[in-house]
């Protein structure tokens, strides 16, 4: 029998639509249900063949959870290892590349850091910026978001240079 866990956040339709989905089709052969994650051994063997995620993104647990299990051959989508490389940044300049247009962006330095970053952490990053120059690129209004992550989740709309 084959096993397809279930990955969610707070969606409710579309997981609930695709376990049953799945359950009819497999008529027993294959099954559904939502995946359930606590302490994971780093020898357990694996308890899925198919893992969908739509909530790693956002929860690291769950993203190094579904990293060893694809060490022992669950196949996951979306790929967890595939995160670390998957940010807003490196898609608008991969677009960029293959000729599908995208607004101009600017990649800026985070405003905080986590405890133990000092000046002298960041001997190599330009200060001040030159925000006119930035501005004068992109334009205005500029929309400012996080590279990564989404939802709409600190999104803010600059519309002048004492705003950015």
């Amino acid at each position: 029998m084959k096993r397809v866990g279930i990955l969610v956040g707070r969606e409710k339709t579309f997981p609930e639509a695709l376990i049953e989905n799945i359950n009819e089709r497999g008529s027993g052969n294959t099954v559904a249900d939502y995946l359930k994650l606590g302490g994971v051994r780093h020898d357990d063997p694996p308890r899925y063949d198919l893992v969908v995620d739509r909530i790693s993104h956002e929860v690291p647990f769950y993203r190094a959870s579904l990293k060893r299990m694809v060490l022992e051959g669950t196949i996951v989508i979306n790929n967890p290892f595939w995160w670390s490389a998957d940010d807003k940044f490196f898609n608008y300049s991969l677009a960029a590349k293959l000729g599908v247009a995208v607004p101009r962006t600017v990649l800026l330095p985070q405003k905080d850091y986590i405890p133990g970053i000092t000046d002298e952490s960041l001997r190599n990053l330009e200060f001040p910026l030159d925000w006119q120059g930035i501005i004068d690129y992109v334009g205005l209004p500029a929309i400012m978001k996080p590279f990564d992550g989404g939802g709409w989740k600190n999104v803010t709309c600059v519309n002048s240079l004492e705003e950015l």
